[in-house]
């Protein structure tokens, strides 16, 4: 009974202090000066890029890096042993920059290749070893708070590092750019296409499409049916199939069409890859 009072009489207590901070106006935590500044944007004293940019920095300062790491089924990587003729392809085909290359069958990260290590042993047209033009891994747990990451990454200079588990097995990976992202939004490269097209051909079956891509225009383009009902873009419709906000790197296969997620932050989907698979041939009827 008494630790019911106590219990109780704490709780009053805190709401009274709360609600003399707010008549104070003073914020007491996060979301009393999210609440703050979107008063402040209502009333045009801040933008709402700026709004978006002070809203992210507060918001890696509590995320982690298993909240916005690409997963371990997920990422792109190379292996050491292979030669030129096996893991070229990849790394053209991806248009990344940093590689985890791993070193055998249970997936361990031997280090990190970045691209342009290949170009003096290209252009001599030497054997390339991978071993011996690889740099250190980073790894990081995947608690590891965005803030103190981003902290380490200017001070290291390393752009990508491997969470692993409690057990120190790989988890995913993260890069600087996505955590800059959470504060920023998304960030264009060379390989973004002109701003106001929709939708860029790579291949015969293989496409690059801004998640606000209408599904009304993607169903003409593409003669789909796709749902317009509940769903306006086409990145509104994936993270609907997929059920929860995307991460980069996830995908789903939408009949014969294949989405992956290759931009995306903590907030909403900004640039897919699509392929297109190949349709089975239909089965001759059975006379």
């Amino acid at each position: 009974m008494n630790e019911g009072i106590s219990s109780t009489g704490f709780s009053v207590r805190r709401c009274l202090h709360k609600w003399r901070r707010r008549l104070a106006g003073e914020p007491g935590d996060t979301e009393e000066i999210i609440e703050v500044l979107h008063r402040a944007q209502q009333r045009g004293v801040l933008r709402n890029d700026a709004l978006a940019m002070i809203e992210g920095v507060l918001q890696v300062s509590e995320l982690q890096a298993r909240d916005i790491m690409i997963p371990r089924a997920q990422m792109v990587v190379l292996n050491r042993d292979d030669p030129p003729q096996r893991f070229m392809p990849t790394i053209i085909e991806s248009a990344h920059s940093r590689f985890p290359v791993i070193a055998d069958e249970r997936g361990d990260v031997a280090g990190i290749l970045l691209a342009k290590d290949l170009l003096p042993s290209w252009d001599a047209n030497q054997e390339i070893a991978l071993k011996e033009i690889l740099r250190p891994a980073a790894f990081i747990p995947e608690s590891k708070r965005l803030d103190m990451l981003l902290r380490e990454f200017r001070a290291s200079r390393n752009h990508m590092a491997i969470v692993v588990d409690e057990y120190g097995a790989v988890a995913g990976l993260v890069t600087i750019e996505d955590v800059l992202e959470q504060i920023v939004g998304e960030i264009e490269d060379e390989h973004d296409f002109d701003e106001d097209a929709m939708l860029l051909q790579l291949r015969s079956n293989l496409y690059t499409i801004k998640a606000l891509y209408p599904v009304e225009d993607f169903n003409e383009h593409f003669e789909t049916d796709f749902s317009v009902d509940e769903f306006d873009t086409i990145g509104g419709y994936i993270t609907n199939r997929l059920g929860h906000m995307p991460k980069r790197g996830e995908d789903v296969t939408i009949d014969h069409y294949r989405f992956e997620v290759v931009r995306a932050d903590s907030r909403r989907v900004h640039l897919l890859r699509l392929r297109i698979l190949p349709t089975e041939p239909a089965e001759p009827e059975e006379r």
